[in-house]
């Protein structure tokens, strides 16, 4: 889950990287003439929609790269932060833009392009953009109340939509070609002649196909969660997979020799977990191995982390996807907690003729059957009173 900019000399190398991102970002706004307030309007006229295949092909591009870092485990999305969306200061909001695009002539983000080659009518809307800020600024006492409402959360459309990351990325990207078919043949008709970008259509035919095939590879590139989970639930996969193991009587010793390099991560229900709690435990779901409290607590160096289920696949579905997401030193207990139950904490001695010595183990398994329970109880009891019985996620916030 590497950044692609590593913080090998300093935190200051990401604004560098940003200041050369910018420039480029700007040239390329301008040489596609963005500059122009007239090609800008065009969109709204129908003379001109530059501006719909740019940043339709933008978003396009963007997403199925998302998609594609998302797949290849190149980008943990539980850190990329989605804006929380409110629904009447979105709709107030994009009026308030459109209306200012159409009369201004610009956007922020292109008038501050205008504005550095020079366009003078440019400089102006920043100026007023500077006024429009300064009043909401000061005014949002009265506006708070239209800002927060009807807050829907940090959704993803395909989310709220009921379908998959896949099937809406093909949607949506046939919906921009149909869109760039339809407003060509707009510019057609308003202009009086063809547009002589688009003049030959074999060339926009071939371009319409790559980029149906371009869709179609969003369903090759599965979310990442959805594909691991995936795997996880698939028992046959699970059962062949190598991972490594400890066995009851290893886990009894840890526990009673208080190894605190050892975590266990239990997979059971919560009422499970709440009625039996190992020392050193805590209660975490699958769901929850893609969080970032979980990727903090699965990478302290020198730890181990044995995965614990009512049964012995549960637990090692935890330890296959910990391996599948890149964590080291992950185990999972042979047999299950039903095992270690019936073997440590229920133990009955069998009876030896007087004389005869018992096995090592049996010898051992008398012990923690004695010193266990208490251990369990005093770790319940501590758990309680400070309320951590739970890895709870966490949702980094940042981003622009």
């Amino acid at each position: 889950m590497g950044p692609l900019v590593p913080d090998v000399i300093g935190n200051e190398l990401n604004f560098i990287v940003a200041l050369f991102v910018g420039v480029a970002f700007g040239f390329i706004l301008e040489q596609a003439g963005f500059s122009t307030s007239k090609k800008l309007v065009g969109l709204f006229y129908g003379y001109d929609f530059t501006v719909l295949r740019v940043f339709f092909t933008a978003g396009l591009v963007a997403m199925m790269g998302v998609i594609a870092f998302d797949h290849w485990g190149l980008i943990d999305m539980n850190l990329v932060y989605i804006n929380p969306t409110f629904l009447w200061s979105a709709l107030v909001g994009g009026m308030i833009m459109g209306l200012g695009f159409v009369v201004g002539g610009f956007c922020p983000g292109t008038s501050v392009c205008a504005a550095a080659i020079g366009k003078i009518d440019a400089m102006i809307f920043i100026v007023g953009s500077f006024f429009g800020v300064l009043i909401f600024a000061e005014g949002y006492p009265l506006f708070e109340n239209l800002y927060k409402a009807a807050p829907w959360g940090n959704v993803r459309i395909f989310n709220s939509l009921g379908m998959s990351q896949s099937l809406f990325a093909f949607l949506l990207t046939a919906g921009a070609l149909g869109a760039f078919w339809i407003t060509t043949l707009i510019e057609n008709k308003i202009n009086g002649k063809p547009n002589p970008e688009f003049s030959s259509k074999r060339l926009y035919i071939g371009l319409t196909g790559v980029a149906l095939i371009f869709a179609l590879s969003a369903f090759a590139m599965p979310e990442k969660r959805q594909a691991l989970l995936a795997e996880a639930a698939d028992a046959a996969f699970v059962q062949n997979y190598q991972a490594e193991s400890m066995d009851c009587d290893e886990l009894a010793f840890s526990l009673i020799d208080k190894d605190k390099n050892l975590e266990l991560i239990d997979l059971r229900p919560k009422k499970e977990f709440d009625s039996l709690m190992l020392p050193n435990s805590i209660h975490m779901e699958l769901e929850n191995l893609f969080d970032k409290s979980a990727h903090n607590l699965l990478t302290v160096k020198h730890k181990r982390y044995l995965f614990l289920g009512e049964n012995e696949i549960d637990g090692k579905k935890g330890a296959v996807l910990a391996r599948e997401l890149g964590y080291n030193q992950v185990f999972y207990l042979k047999g299950g907690l039903q095992t270690f139950r019936k073997n440590i904490l229920n133990f009955s001695a069998p009876n030896v003729p007087e004389g005869v010595k018992i096995s090592d183990t049996d010898r051992f398994r008398s012990e923690a059957v004695v010193e266990l329970p208490q251990l369990i109880k005093e770790y319940k009891a501590k758990m309680s009173s400070a309320g951590a019985t739970q890895a709870k996620p966490k949702r980094v916030i940042g981003g622009c």
